[in-house]
């Protein structure tokens, strides 16, 4: 396994920050009594369904990115790089279920990481080609 046990932990860490969304999302159905398949409620749920969305949306680019810059660059640079994306999302779900611009500072900290992995990645790759 060597080294590539570094992103295997942060891929763990990243799915289980998405349970966590996940699992909050699912509580407050409930708290707010939205039966399935609705998504429309006041805006406290809301909020805590979207944080849940967006990071289902972002872990589809990190997961991915996280691994092909850790075979292409290195996996412990991935992963030191990667560790800001679940910091920032739980900053940011953490500051969306607040209120919606609380967010912003979470997808700050979380986003540079996944324009890293695929950027380097694609560079590393188009290095190798030529």
């Amino acid at each position: 396994m060597g080294d590539y046990i570094y992103p295997g932990v942060l891929s763990c860490i990243a799915l289980l920050i998405y349970y966590f969304t996940l699992l909050k999302s699912g509580t407050a159905r409930q708290k707010y009594k939205i039966s399935a398949p609705l998504h429309e409620g006041p805006e406290e749920y809301v909020r805590i369904v979207r944080a849940h969305q967006n990071t289902l949306e972002h872990l589809v680019i990190f997961l991915p990115g996280l691994w092909l810059f850790s075979f292409s660059v290195d996996p412990i640079w991935a992963s030191i790089i990667g560790i800001f994306w679940p910091i920032g999302r739980l900053m940011y779900a953490f500051g969306y279920y607040q209120k919606a611009e609380n967010r912003v500072l979470g997808l700050y900290v979380s986003m540079p990481p996944i324009y890293i992995f695929i950027l380097g990645s694609f560079i590393s790759f188009l290095m190798e080609l030529f």
